[in-house]
């Protein structure tokens, strides 16, 4: 064996057929790297058939693009099989958390168990030691632990959605992209001609082919179950479908009520929607169930940070109080300093201190 020749290390390449996952491929062979490309097979055998899935990450033609820049860039290139993982744990937990009056965020549990879980366990399986994909963030090493961080591109930031990742996963998983912008993503993947320079964006729930979260429920027979509408009084306005239909903040489909009404709580309990003006949806407090910690390893004492409480959330100030055992299960306690709009259980709050993040949990109302 020629002893000038070096094996490189591989690494398990998630390639959705998007631009990014694709470029990811490419610069980590700049690197030195021996890519291994996979696409995580999630979608059942009928979206083959489904003209709408066509441009899906879970369609046909994702398949067919990914494996096309493989080719490109001489990578081998394998579809893994995960519809039963994520069909029991994306899509059992976005009907059950719409059942309970909440507003699920699927992405978070895509990523921490499949794209970051299962996918990490084949890769180990395997022999191999990284993983990497296309998402805007970026991991440091510093003083012995792993910290995710923002992007160069705060625009397409994607923090939010990788916050539950824990120490384990960070120190294995490469982001090669969160050094460059969008457009130099594209300009790149052009200059190499990999045809996935100029795709679309893909959707932000891509089992949502329509953006339209209700029809998948009902395809789903999800249970509907008709309830009653109050004002913040208690008094009885009018009639609901079921409160999957609803999510803290939404106005529309409240009916003719002669003025503007926005949902302020939805109680499963009582199967009720409550509505009230605009400034009823601001509020400073809530609770924050399983939270992951990745700039420490357990929240001791209050610390500042800056929260958002949506993906697209600008973000404000916030003061972290350690959770009471026995008290609120045991969740974290936070503050904004200023009100902020439709604070909705289901939703993630993820915690930054400049770049860095702090960590994130669940939002909660008790």
């Amino acid at each position: 064996m020629n002893k000038s020749v070096v094996e490189k290390e591989k690494i398990l390449v998630g390639m959705s057929g998007g631009v990014d996952s694709s470029l990811c491929a490419l610069l980590l062979q700049e690197e030195g790297y021996e890519p291994i490309g996979v696409t995580m097979k999630i979608w059942p055998q009928s979206c083959f058939n489904d003209k709408e899935r066509d441009n899906a990450c879970c369609g046909p033609e994702a398949v067919m693009d990914a494996r096309s820049v493989a080719g490109t860039l001489d990578v081998p290139y394998y579809v893994m099989n995960h519809q039963k993982e994520f069909e029991d744990i994306v899509i059992k937990n976005f009907i059950d958390e719409y059942s309970k009056g909440r507003t699920p965020i699927p992405c978070v549990h895509c990523n921490k168990d499949l794209k970051f879980g299962s996918f990490f366990q084949k890769a180990k399986a395997l022999g191999i030691n990284k993983v990497a994909t296309g998402h805007f963030a970026r991991v440091e090493h510093r003083d012995g632990r792993y910290l995710l961080k923002q992007p160069k591109d705060l625009r397409k930031d994607q923090t939010y959605y990788l916050f539950s990742l824990s120490q384990e996963q960070l120190a294995h998983v490469v982001f090669p992209i969160g050094e460059l912008t969008k457009a130099e993503v594209r300009a790149k993947a052009k200059k190499y001609n990999l045809r996935t320079h100029d795709k679309p964006e893909s959707q932000e729930i891509c089992f949502v082919t329509d953006n339209k979260y209700m029809n998948f429920l009902k395809e789903r027979q999800t249970a509907m179950v008709p309830g009653v509408i109050f004002d913040k009084s208690g008094n009885e306005i009018g009639k609901h479908e079921g409160i999957q239909n609803f999510t803290i903040g939404q106005r529309k489909g409240l009916g003719a009520l002669g003025r503007p009404v926005y949902v302020t709580a939805i109680r499963a309990e009582d199967n009720a929607i409550i509505v009230g003006d605009k400034e009823d949806l601001f509020e400073r407090e809530f609770w924050v169930s399983n939270p992951n910690w990745i700039l420490f390893d357990e929240l001791t004492e209050p610390v500042q940070a800056m929260a958002k409480i949506r993906s697209m959330h600008q973000g404000g100030l916030v003061t972290i109080y350690p959770g009471v055992p026995g008290e609120h299960g045991g969740n974290v306690r936070v503050v904004f300093d200023e009100p902020q709009k439709a604070i909705t259980p289901g939703q993630a709050a993820v915690f930054y201190h400049d770049d860095v993040v702090v960590g994130g949990g669940w939002i909660e109302k008790e």
